[in-house]
């Protein structure tokens, strides 16, 4: 048996996930040239099987409750996504406000409010790791948490 062709490598990745067209273009990198690559990539996304919108939306769909805007568009961006499909996906996908998704990433992972200034930038920290704007972690870590929520 022997190597696997160009098409039938994209076909396998795309099987197990939704890849972006950069992501697909640099796995198969190492099996053939980049015209080829280029063509391969092409058909798949003519049959739908490749698609940066679907990818973009499905990625901002799976991360959006644990991360912030900034820091899902650094990831799409690094993985090939250009600024518009990302901004179509993150309204598209990001149902609740940028402070309600940081207000749950917050709770869910400290049971207090900052007691001292080295507690309030641990949490600053994390939420800030999280891609959370540093305007909207002030105000966050002025609230007093609710205690019914």
């Amino acid at each position: 048996m022997g190597e696997p062709s160009l098409r039938e490598r994209a076909l396998r990745h795309l099987a197990r996930r939704d890849h972006s067209r950069a992501e697909l273009a640099r796995k198969l990198a190492p099996h053939g040239e980049p015209a080829e690559i280029d063509a391969v990539i092409e058909r798949m996304r003519e049959f739908g099987l490749q698609s940066d919108e679907r990818y973009a939306e499905a990625f901002v769909r799976s991360k959006a409750t644990r991360f912030g805007a900034a820091r899902l568009r650094n990831e799409l961006a690094r993985r090939g996504i250009d600024r518009d499909r990302i901004d179509e996906a993150l309204a598209g996908e990001c149902v609740e406000s940028e402070a309600e998704r940081a207000r749950a990433v917050l709770r869910a992972r400290f049971a207090t409010p900052p007691t001292d200034a080295r507690e309030w930038a641990r949490q600053a920290r994390f939420l800030q790791t999280r891609g959370f704007a540093s305007e909207l972690i002030r105000k966050l870590l002025k609230e007093p948490y609710d205690e019914s929520a």
